[in-house]
């Protein structure tokens, strides 16, 4: 299963270097923003990839080498796949990199086994929002959690069952919400057709 991100990474990191673009320069700034989004200091993120601090804080300030396979152990201990750093706004125009989002260039998440995809529809998660698209297959369910801040959103295709503080809302095309993120919340579809959500969710909380 680790062989195909790895060898999509060294062949993306081959084509950019083609390209002008650096693998560190394009990754050591999303790792830190990654990581402070996640809470995560230098230390405890260093640990549990198995490297130096002083090696994390040169690789976040693309000052040292990042090989693929120090980058695979970064991406386990951040809970992402590695194709979070390769599919990102990067690609785009460098004049329009941290205000648009082209659709080309949208990052890409699919949580196994879950049945639900989520696009960043945000240029980064260094602002104070995140925008994300959710598509939850019919069946789906995120099962119940909760978090720091406050979310909101819009059903813009299918049905969505969106529970709050234990609540159940039956939601259809064009209705949206609000809570406080703190609440313990779930949401799940209960249609025969993807349903497509769009939040907004501050902090970025990704």
């Amino acid at each position: 299963m680790a062989i195909r991100p790895i060898r999509a990474a060294e062949e993306w990191a081959a084509s950019e270097r083609k390209s002008g673009m650096d693998l560190e320069a394009a990754v050591g700034g999303q790792i830190r923003e990654l990581r402070k989004i996640k809470k995560l200091t230098l230390t405890q993120l260093a640990q549990a990839a198995g490297i130096s601090v002083g090696y994390l804080s040169q690789v976040e300030r693309n000052q040292s080498k990042l090989p693929i396979g120090v980058l695979k152990k970064l991406s386990d201990a951040l809970g992402v796949h590695m194709n979070w750093f390769f599919n990102g706004n990067m690609q785009a125009a460098p004049g329009e990199r941290d205000i648009v989002v082209r659709k080309a260039h949208r990052r890409r998440l699919t949580f196994t086994g879950l049945g639900i995809a989520e696009e960043l529809l945000s240029p980064n998660l260094a602002g104070p929002l995140e925008l994300l698209l959710s598509t939850i297959e019919p069946g789906a369910d995120s099962e119940e959690y909760s978090h720091d801040g406050n979310e909101a959103g819009i059903v813009i295709v299918g049905q969505l069952n969106l529970w709050v503080d234990g609540k159940l809302f039956q939601l259809e095309e064009g209705d949206s919400f609000s809570f406080s993120s703190t609440s313990q919340h779930r949401c799940a579809n209960p249609g025969t057709v993807p349903a497509k959500v769009v939040w907004v969710i501050t902090p970025p909380h990704y």
